[in-house]
């Protein structure tokens, strides 16, 4: 007889993984699938959600169980999470009527959410959402579909998220976890933790899934899904998550005050709080379980920056990995640490897809400002590792400012592996970070929520059973001088282009119209 475990499954914003881990929290196999974002036009960012979604879930099973000796009935049950808010509607057998339109990154809806600010007023949505509208807010992207796309919108019978997608496929039920759900602002009231009946000029609560806690057990895995997955028919499906919470989860964020730092294509912040905080500037969500709260923030870039810079200008890097001398991000970590620290006064805004907190700008543009002929690639590099750690350090204030403490900081995500990057957090932002033993990642809590959902556990404190703490970045305070100027000058140069970034977002969108038409 193999041995008993539970099934774990992400779907990230650029790649897709998968874990099976048996019930003392023992990684037993891990499976990666890399895919794609598609960008038709500025501001929108799109996924297939047949062929990355469920195809990379397909992949990854089949993967999983073929590296293991585990059979399918051995698996006792199935988490999975994604990346989100995102809006996809589906017709009543649960095809998908267009692409998939992904979380803050996708900015398409400023026209909807200022209707809906003028329509409802911002004194109720924070009664309902706890914050602002923001481009990470689903609901006015539902109403962009509405609007552009009636042809869609008039054959929707549900709109679903990442792992509702897939919880679809697996089990024939439309399911959403009430964490994912208080992305749809403004349709999701947070303190009642309910769908709002009186949003019907957006979408009838019948055509949303109906909300449960991360660890619920919402369906069965059918007779098809099994085929399709090879997954036994039967198997306890539980409702899941985002990819952050669940990130947030495997990192051991278990205890009021405990803050998930997650380094990823994206940055994203996730703190246990005591009760919902209401916050222009920032998200507020239950949490996992009943009486568990959280506030959310997010950067839209991350590690998405660093593989832009790869890709268009670390061509000697690529071809030395294609050649199989070393890893293009390692070699270009290695210029950046050659490049003395302040990057020689280059001061880089993070804002390639625009930001989300704290300035809530959808049109912000990234900028490289203060170039001379002296610089190098690896001063750009690093003063890109550089404008990640002040835009997290201005989270962290506006965070502080609101009543948000934080009491320990707790690193996740991919951006663990670059020491450089880690040290310039906790330099900049001088904050002691946490790192624990476990970095699988989401995939990880995933099967830690499976694990609740099938009665190995009782709740998420139990994680510690799983995760500890094993190390700490100290912060180096010895350069903190200039680092004070730089990130002065960081905030004082959005400050006076915002206006100028307008401008050119709207040239930008102009010229991408014309070229499509």
């Amino acid at each position: 007889m193999g041995k008993t475990c539970l099934l774990g499954v992400d779907v990230g914003t650029y790649s897709s993984k998968g874990v099976l881990v048996d019930l003392d929290g023992n990684v037993l196999a891990s499976h990666v699938v890399p895919h794609q974002i598609e960008i038709p036009k500025p501001g929108f960012v799109e996924h297939d959600p047949e062929k990355v979604w469920w195809n990379d879930f397909v992949v990854i099973v089949r993967n999983l169980m073929k590296a293991t000796d585990v059979q399918p009935k051995n698996i006792i049950g199935i988490g999975t999470s994604g990346i989100g808010p995102c809006v996809l509607p589906v017709d009543k057998d649960g095809k998908p009527l267009r692409k998939a339109i992904l979380y803050g990154v996708d900015t398409r809806a400023g026209d909807e959410i200022d209707y809906l600010e003028e329509v409802l007023g911002e004194k109720k949505i924070l009664s309902l959402a706890g914050s602002k509208l923001t481009s990470q807010a689903a609901g006015p992207k539902v109403l962009w579909i509405r609007r552009n796309e009636p042809e869609v919108y008039s054959k929707a019978r549900w709109f679903l998220t990442s792992q509702s997608y897939i919880i679809y496929k697996l089990t024939g039920k439309p399911a959403i976890d009430i964490y994912s759900a208080a992305g749809y602002a403004p349709l999701f009231d947070v303190f009642n933790r309910k769908w709002v009946d009186e949003m019907e000029m957006i979408v009838s609560t019948k055509m949303l899934p109906e909300a449960f806690w991360s660890h619920e057990i919402v369906g069965r895995v059918t007779s098809t899904a099994a085929s399709e997955t090879g997954l036994s028919e039967g198997t306890p499906v539980v409702a899941g998550t985002t990819d952050a919470a669940a990130e947030a989860i495997s990192a051991g964020v278990s205890q009021i005050g405990d803050m998930m730092l997650m380094l990823g294509s994206s940055v994203f912040f996730i703190v246990r709080t005591p009760k919902i905080i209401m916050s222009e500037n920032f998200w507020s969500s239950n949490f996992m379980q009943e009486n568990t709260f959280a506030a959310l923030g997010g950067m839209s870039t991350g590690g998405s920056l660093i593989t832009w810079f790869r890709d268009q200008f670390g061509q000697i890097e690529l071809e030395m990995e294609k050649n199989g001398k070393g890893n293009a991000f390692e070699e270009l970590s290695k210029l950046a640490s050659n490049s003395p620290k302040g990057a020689r006064g280059i001061i880089v805004l993070p804002y390639f897809a625009g930001e989300r907190t704290p300035i809530n700008d959808p049109e912000a543009k990234g900028i490289f400002f203060g170039l001379t002929l002296q610089h190098t690639r690896g001063d750009l590099i690093r003063a890109i590792l550089e404008s990640i750690a002040y835009g997290i350090r201005h989270n962290f204030e506006v965070m502080t400012q609101e009543g948000i403490q934080p009491r320990r900081v707790i690193l996740a995500g991919g951006g663990l592996k670059n020491p450089l990057l880690t040290q310039l957090i906790a330099d900049i932002c001088t904050s002691k970070l946490n790192i624990p033993n476990q970095q699988i990642g989401a995939s990880y809590g995933d099967a830690f929520l499976a694990a609740i959902g099938v009665g190995v556990f009782k709740n998420i404190e139990a994680i510690n059973n799983w995760i500890e703490i094993q190390g700490a970045i100290e912060p180096d305070l010895s350069f903190s001088d200039i680092y004070e100027i730089k990130y002065r000058l960081f905030r004082e140069l959005y400050s006076q282009t915002k206006a100028l970034m307008h401008d050119v977002h709207n040239l930008q969108v102009r010229l991408s119209d014309q070229q499509l038409s």
